[in-house]
């Protein structure tokens, strides 16, 4: 992929918490270009957070490879870097998280808050540039540069996450991570802050990996999709594949969930049965075959290998060749 900025391959993470080891991630891979936007999605619990940590290395990744394409051409293993090195380069991925509330340190002010990754990275800035370019992402994600001397108490949710937005643009940064950075809002409000990531990414050349549970917000903002489940990739393929021809039987289940705004639109819920799986104790061959209604005996024994489908279209899963799934036709859209 020759414009690409960004490849994990392999990653791994497990957690050892007294005689327990919990593997939160297994083994996921993707590549995502410079510019645009990769969705990950599936049910709280199945490693997307984790994902997104590992990736800015907020959390050490047990194995596997994280490969960044600077600007100069030469590609970095983020996984590699000691701290300082990893310094160096960590004003090109930043993160913005889920809750507007506890991600603001409430006994700083605004102007402190978005300035501080500048004072952090460029401790010899002089106070007119940090003004300058703290000013100048402030009014990118809308905010009025006469509220930069207010505390975070006394702004909305909504407002909130802008702060976090601008907080991880004043950088400028190549790589956003985006930590379900809507699901905490009102949906008009989400609407308004989606529409300021995407116009952001226009404006600014920016590369977005999207982490919600929300498949209608990430169909609207993502490029490619990743379905993760328990610590897995089920599935990965471009949007429009993916919610048009899904192969995976969690996919499927997952896009019969979405609320469709057409009355002339029929889908038949398929509700998952029983509960995800112990990480600790994760289950023999395919992790989702409990509650699978296309089980066989295979996928008892056997774990599936991700497989390419066609048309950059990855599954992991034994009998994708053999199910009919449905997913949504949208070819008249």
């Amino acid at each position: 992929m020759a414009d690409r900025i960004l490849s994990v391959q392999g990653l791994t993470k497990t957690f050892n918490i007294k005689k327990l080891s919990i593997r939160a991630l297994t083994d996921v891979s993707f590549d995502i270009r410079k510019g645009e936007t990769i969705g990950i999605v599936g049910e709280s619990g199945c490693g997307k957070t984790t994902l997104g940590r590992c990736i800015v290395r907020a959390v050490d990744a047990s194995s596997g490879r994280v490969l960044y394409t600077g600007t100069d051409g030469k590609e970095i293993d983020f996984l590699t870097l000691k701290p300082r090195e990893m310094k160096g380069v960590r004003k090109d991925i930043q993160m913005i998280f889920q809750d507007p509330y506890s991600s603001l340190d409430p006994r700083m002010t605004v102007f402190d808050i978005i300035s501080e990754p500048l004072r952090a990275n460029f401790p010899r800035m002089p106070r007119v540039e940090i003004e300058r370019r703290v000013k100048d992402v402030a009014a990118k994600t809308g905010l009025n540069t006469s509220y930069l001397k207010r505390y975070p108490h006394a702004f909305s949710g909504g407002q909130r996450q802008r702060i976090g937005i601008a907080r991880a643009l004043v950088l400028n940064p190549n790589i956003i991570v985006c930590d379900e950075a809507v699901s905490a809002l009102d949906v008009s409000i989400q609407a308004q802050v989606i529409n300021l990531l995407k116009s952001l990414q226009r404006e600014m050349n920016l590369t977005y990996i999207f982490i919600s549970h929300d498949l209608s917000v990430v169909e609207y903002i993502s490029d490619q999709v990743g379905v993760m489940y328990l610590g897995k990739l089920a599935e990965y393929a471009d949007t429009l594949e993916l919610y048009s021809r899904p192969l995976h039987p969690y996919t499927e289940a997952l896009l019969s969930a979405v609320p469709i705004a057409d009355p002339d639109t029929v889908i038949r819920r398929l509700p998952l049965g029983g509960e995800i799986p112990n990480p600790a104790n994760p289950p023999a061959g395919c992790y989702f075959h409990p509650r699978c209604g296309y089980c066989a005996g295979v996928c008892k024994e056997e774990s599936p290998s991700f497989t390419d489908a066609g048309n950059g279209h990855y599954v992991a899963c034994h009998r994708f060749g053999e199910l009919k799934l449905r997913g949504i036709d949208y070819s008249g859209d």
